[in-house]
């Protein structure tokens, strides 16, 4: 079986890549030099093609330079002037590093090397992508559909196209699919997990040693899928695995409660007994939302205040769930939900989920 594959040098791809093994495919890789600024990814590429290589795995590896034609592209993966945004992966400012039309062009290469291979070896051939569904939502060019227009245009551009197909194997999965999987194929190649994902790189933004942040959305998918196996991810980052870890879940509660309305559990968030001079902000886009003056302890495991800041205008929206009537508030600025209005006898009680808040002390 033969099979032609982008491989980036990320984690995904490297997955893949190990699992066509595993499935008995010849596999050729084709990595991609576009001017990214965490280029540090080829060099992990090359290591991982090296160790495959020792431990009885020849594959074969080319490395593309698009860096002229896709330095014209605007790109905070590209674009000096355009810094990495932090947070949770579909976090609405994670699109800055969408690169325009990146997976048509890097396909279109892909697909134009597997129809030499299958008419050169007259062999059937896959075009394998670590593409899945963790990325749906950022990057339109990893959608399902998006692949089978591709599969469509390409079939009518060439000829003997039907000796060439895509395979996808983790469309509907994410990170913590890929990993599972990959742990099962390494065992069976007699390969170490660990060496094999050490020799990645997920990060947007890396130090000038490779470094991983830990703060890029790509990061921050990673740690939690690595959590989520229940293990320590072996690639190296900035600081310590405990605290990007404790970053990264803090990332995921937030985009929970702000983003799908969701709650922190009482008693737990960080502002509930804080009570020291200053200001609370929207943790989202930071509006200046209450001062500690109208902080007071309700009891209720929230923070609660009992008046807003004149500016911050909070927005109010009957709420009619879980069988009760309430009123939610939500950021007037970024339209994030921030919590609950109560209107009681000694007064207004905004309860507020912390992890909604950026406090600046005076």
């Amino acid at each position: 079986m033969r099979a032609v594959m982008a491989l980036s040098g990320g984690m995904d791809s490297t997955g893949l890549l190990i699992r066509l093994l595993v499935d008995g495919y010849k596999v050729s890789c084709i990595s991609y030099e576009y001017g990214q600024k965490h280029n540090v990814e080829l060099e992990r590429a090359q290591q991982n093609i090296q160790y495959l290589s020792k431990m009885g795995h020849d594959v074969e590896h080319k490395i593309a330079d698009l860096s002229s034609a896709m330095g014209l592209f605007h790109s905070a993966l590209t674009s000096d002037d355009i810094e990495i945004p932090e947070g949770h992966y579909e976090e609405e400012q994670m699109k800055a590093t969408v690169v325009p039309n990146r997976n048509a062009i890097f396909s279109s290469i892909v697909y134009g090397y597997a129809l030499s291979v299958a008419i050169k070896e007259d062999t059937d051939v896959k075009i394998a992508l670590g593409v899945h569904s963790g990325d749906h939502a950022i990057y339109p060019d990893c959608r399902p559909e998006f692949y089978e227009s591709l599969q469509e245009s390409f079939a009518l551009g060439n000829w003997d196209s039907e000796r060439v197909s895509f395979h996808l194997p983790y469309i509907d999965g994410d990170k913590e699919t890929i990993l599972r999987d990959a742990l099962i194929a390494c065992q069976k190649l007699n390969l170490d997990f660990d060496t094999v994902f050490a020799n990645t790189n997920t990060s947007y933004n890396p130090d000038s040693k490779g470094r991983s942040s830990g703060t890029s959305g790509a990061d921050i998918e990673r740690i939690l899928a690595f959590h989520a196996i229940g293990r320590k991810d072996p690639v190296e980052y900035v600081t310590s695995w405990e605290e990007v870890l404790e970053n990264a879940l803090k990332a995921q509660l937030r985009h929970y409660v702000m983003k799908e309305n969701g709650t922190e559990r009482p008693f737990t968030g960080e502002y509930d007994k804080h009570y020291e001079d200053g200001v609370y902000h929207c943790a989202d886009c930071n509006l200046k939302l209450f001062t500690s003056n109208s902080k007071f302890d309700s009891g209720c495991g929230w923070p609660a205040f009992n008046e807003e800041l004149p500016n911050a205008k909070i927005t109010q929206i009957k709420d009619t769930s879980h069988g009760m009537t309430r009123i939610e508030v939500r950021c007037s600025n970024c339209d994030s939900h921030l919590g609950h209005l109560f209107h009681e006898l000694k007064g207004p009680r905004y309860c507020i989920n912390s992890i909604c808040l950026d406090f600046k002390g005076e």
